[in-house]
């Protein structure tokens, strides 16, 4: 993290830039895909936030992971242009085609299922769900980039892992293992991980 903030020249600020465009491209496109439902628009939001990211290096301040850090500059921008007043009128629907990365063939008909549960939750709930599984977030991470209290996360997951098994009632991922271990299964193999 040292190299993020306040490099002391140019080109150095340069390459922790790119260093980190390279490492979480791919997680903050992800992410946003999830939040906003619209590639485009995905798009648009992970190029805001490296831009934001770009701009706010020097006065990050090590207090977080540059992943956490990056990720709550994410969902801040994500929420921004989901309540800008054009957005609301927008067809959202995700399918299973328009994920960013595909999801493993095998299982791709329920995946698609688990991932459109998964847009349907509320945002607040959402938000718990995709940095603690999509993200690999531990509870403390999510606490600081979403400015919550831990004992709010743990609800919010709870909440959300309640939800997702009634959206996903009568299907094959109708048990709280079956939903982590298929999240898990298709998002790699990041730990659950409760503590900081």
């Amino acid at each position: 993290m040292s190299n993020v903030s306040g490099p002391d020249t140019a080109p150095d600020r340069d390459q922790a830039f790119i260093r980190l465009v390279d490492r979480y491209k791919d997680q903050v496109l992800r992410m946003c895909f999830l939040s906003l439902r619209d590639r485009t628009l995905a798009e648009d939001a992970a190029q805001e936030t490296f831009l934001k990211v770009y701009r706010k290096m020097e006065s990050f301040r090590g207090e977080s992971s540059e992943k956490t850090w990056i990720m709550k500059i994410a969902m801040h921008t994500c929420y921004d242009m989901n309540h800008s007043g054009w957005f609301r009128f927008m067809n959202r629907r995700v399918t299973p085609d328009m994920l960013p990365e595909p999801a493993p063939s095998p299982q791709a008909e329920s995946d698609g299922e688990l991932a459109d549960a998964v847009t349907r939750l509320p945002r607040k709930l959402r938000d718990v769900i995709l940095l603690y599984y999509y993200q690999g977030l531990n509870v403390n991470e999510i606490a600081e980039a979403l400015g919550i209290s831990h004992s709010s996360v743990s609800c919010r997951m709870k909440r959300g892992r309640e939800k997702l098994k009634e959206l996903l009632e009568g299907s094959e991922l109708d048990e709280p293992e079956d939903l982590t271990d298929r999240i898990l299964g298709i998002h790699g193999p990041t730990p659950l991980r409760r503590e900081g």
